[in-house]
C-alpha cells in the first residue's frame, strides 16, 4: 500500500503535469502489469522505464529525450528532486510488481481521467442547458 504522503505527491504535484495520453499510458501499464514500466532506476533499455520515464516520453517538452526523460520531467515540469520524491522513493522501494502499489496508483489515475472527463464536458452541458432555456 502507498502512503498518505505518497498518493499526496501523485496527485499534488505530478498529476497537474501530466498528459492526457501521459495518464493513458500510465492507466494502460499498470492495468497490464507491463515489463515496460519498472521500478528501481528511470530507464534499462528503451521502452523500458519508470512511471516518471513514461509520462516525460508522453510529455511535449520531454518526449525527445531518451534515458534522462523522467529526471528532467520531474525537475523541469512537476518541480520536483527526483531523490527525494516520495512517489520515486515508493515505487522504487516496493516495485512495480507490487499488486497494491498499482492498484494504489491505477486508482489516483482512473479518478484524474475522470476528472479531466467531466471537466471537458462541464461547458457542453451549461451551453445544452442554454440552448434550451
Amino acid at each position: 500500500m502507498l502512503s498518505q504522503e505518497c498518493l499526496q505527491e501523485f496527485r499534488a504535484a505530478w498529476l497537474p503535469h501530466v498528459t492526457d495520453a501521459g495518464v493513458d499510458r500510465l492507466i494502460e501499464l499498470l492495468e497490464k502489469g507491463s515489463p515496460l514500466l519498472i521500478s528501481g532506476s528511470f530507464s534499462r533499455a528503451l521502452p523500458m522505464g519508470c512511471l516518471a520515464t513514461h509520462i516525460a516520453w508522453h510529455h511535449p517538452r520531454t518526449s525527445h529525450l531518451t534515458q534522462d526523460a523522467g529526471i528532467a520531467w520531474l525537475h523541469g515540469q512537476a518541480g520536483l528532486n527526483p531523490a527525494t520524491s516520495t512517489v520515486i522513493r515508493e515505487w522504487d522501494g516496493k516495485g512495480a510488481q507490487d499488486w497494491e502499489v498499482r492498484a494504489a496508483l491505477l486508482g489516483a489515475l482512473r479518478d484524474e481521467q475522470t476528472r479531466r472527463e467531466q471537466r471537458l464536458l462541464a461547458p457542453r452541458a451549461e451551453y445544452a442547458a442554454l440552448s434550451t432555456q
